[in-house]
């Protein structure tokens, strides 16, 4: 496994990192299926013993169920060799879920994440996309720089959906990172965004860099996904094209970068100024192959603007 330093944070973080939504599970829907414990644990524990140290979790996911099971791995190791990211935003104490950045909100959930992950501290806290009205607000990052000089959190980032998003957030003094979707398939992230966050030594955490799954190779234009699987509503034809894709830049698979979850993994990781990729990890096979990318070199820029090219025109209706 590979090391960078996470931005400005000074933390120390393996180029691939755990994805933590899917161990969450599907009791509550919006996730990726149905999973069991016993092997959400094995693949926490394989990732850790294989040079994995960052875990990105949110309170969201499973309601707390995913937290609790990093905090079952935290109990078995030295805390100090692990470092976990959670998110704080969507409220579902009070039935349902409703996004609630208020600072009361936010220092009451802080504490529930503490005790679900069986720590005194969080390495990241990051707010779980909050909308571009509250970000250029700002208000919100008040309580997060209170909660950072309680030593209940070591840095602060925020989770987004659009690059604009991002520009506004790292005009705040104290945000350290942003997390945000960058693959192959969704790629516009790099031209606008990730210059303005190296120049400002902005930590980058590449979510979904297997575009939920499409980028496995694993599925195609028949693969059907059950209701609670957030790919469920999905249209077909968005499907399609994704899948289509997908079958294209296998051919770029050579001996060493051998699989598409591989290949993918490698291009999300590629600009230096990204600190880790989090591809999400089900069952202890994803995770292993998952792990297997940080040991392998990086892709050249000819693999890279093949990749792009070999893909069909980008489904911009979705």
């Amino acid at each position: 496994m590979k090391y960078r330093i996470l931005g400005k944070t000074g933390l120390k973080v393996s180029e691939i990192g755990f994805g933590a939504w899917a161990i969450g599970g599907n009791k509550y829907g919006n996730s990726y299926g149905n999973t069991d414990d016993a092997e959400s644990l094995k693949s926490l524990t394989y990732a850790f013993d294989h040079g994995c140290n960052f875990f990105d979790t949110a309170d969201l996911y499973g309601y707390g169920h995913s937290e609790k099971l990093i905090g079952s791995l935290v109990s078995q190791i030295n805390r100090s060799e692990i470092v976990i990211a959670t998110k704080v935003g969507a409220n579902f104490y009070s039935g349902g879920v409703k996004m609630d950045f208020s600072p009361e909100y936010i220092k009451k959930a802080v504490d529930q994440s503490l005790l679900r992950l069986n720590t005194d501290y969080i390495d990241l806290y990051q707010l779980h996309n909050p909308s571009l009205e509250i970000i250029k607000d700002g208000e919100v990052f008040e309580v997060m720089r209170e909660l950072k000089k309680l030593g209940k959190i070591r840095a602060f980032g925020v989770s987004i959906d659009e690059s604009i998003e991002g520009i506004e957030a790292i005009k705040w003094a104290g945000v350290d990172t942003v997390q945000l979707v960058y693959n192959i398939l969704d790629p516009e992230a790099k031209d606008e965004f990730f210059e303005q966050a190296e120049l400002a030594k902005i930590g980058l955490i590449i979510r979904e860099p297997l575009a939920n799954g499409l980028l496995t190779g694993k599925y195609n234009e028949n693969s059907y996904f059950p209701f609670g699987d957030i790919r469920h509503s999905w249209p077909v034809s968005f499907i399609i094209h994704r899948t289509n894709s997908a079958k294209q830049i296998k051919k770029l698979l050579s001996d060493e970068v051998d699989t598409l979850t591989k290949f993918s993994l490698k291009f999300a990781s590629n600009p230096l100024c990204v600190g880790t990729v989090i591809p999400g990890c089900k069952n202890l096979e994803q995770t292993i192959e998952n792990i297997l990318a940080g040991d392998i070199r990086q892709l050249n820029q000819h693999e890279i603007n093949l990749s792009m090219n070999m893909q069909s025109r980008r489904f911009d209706t979705y």
